[in-house]
């Protein structure tokens, strides 16, 4: 049984959990967000927890149990606190400015790279070189940050590049170890 998948739930107050079948729908005061869990799972609410149990002791529902439980706690921060990553850009010239729900990223290249931003999710820029993406689903606010990143991911050499926050790159020495 899995270790993750035992523990229960906290659930704040104000946000409410309703199961239809395999729909979840968890709302809170900054929104509402639905998923479907596998089926050979159940949700079983006690007061203020939330539990996964499996139905039968199949490899599938155990397997599923922890993945289940880990989309749940994260739908239900997403709708009490918000969600938000913050990425970091190191580079000569390097920057970034919002236009309107477009992100407009100056990364060394002959043109600026526009990023348009996905429904539901919010960007703020500061001092040109922070970019701090926020909502409420955080399986999109961290796609969203990986693709911003892939964008100019950071070089080993001089570090230049987007990272993510408290990200360690491993730095290379160049020619000079020859």
């Amino acid at each position: 049984m899995s270790r993750i998948g035992k523990k229960p739930i906290v659930i704040p107050s104000g946000v409410k959990i309703e199961t239809s079948g395999p729909d979840v729908t968890v709302t809170g005061p900054k929104g509402s967000l639905k998923q479907t869990i596998v089926a050979g799972l159940n949700i079983q609410v006690n007061g203020n927890e939330l539990l996964v149990l499996t139905e039968n002791q199949s490899r599938k529902s155990r397997s599923f149990q922890g993945l289940t439980r880990s989309l749940l706690a994260n739908m239900v921060q997403g709708v009490s606190e918000g969600v938000k990553k913050v990425l970091e850009i190191s580079g000569l010239g390097y920057k970034a400015e919002l236009d309107g729900s477009t992100l407009v990223l100056n990364l060394g290249y002959s043109h600026p790279v526009r990023f348009s931003l996905p429904e539901g999710i919010t960007a703020s820029v500061e001092k040109n070189t922070i970019v701090t993406i926020s909502g409420i689903d955080k399986q999109k606010i961290g796609q969203v940050a990986a693709n911003i990143r892939a964008t100019r991911k950071p070089e080993p050499y001089k570090g230049k590049g987007i990272r993510y926050s408290g990200e360690k790159i491993r730095r290379k020495a160049g020619k000079a170890g020859a």
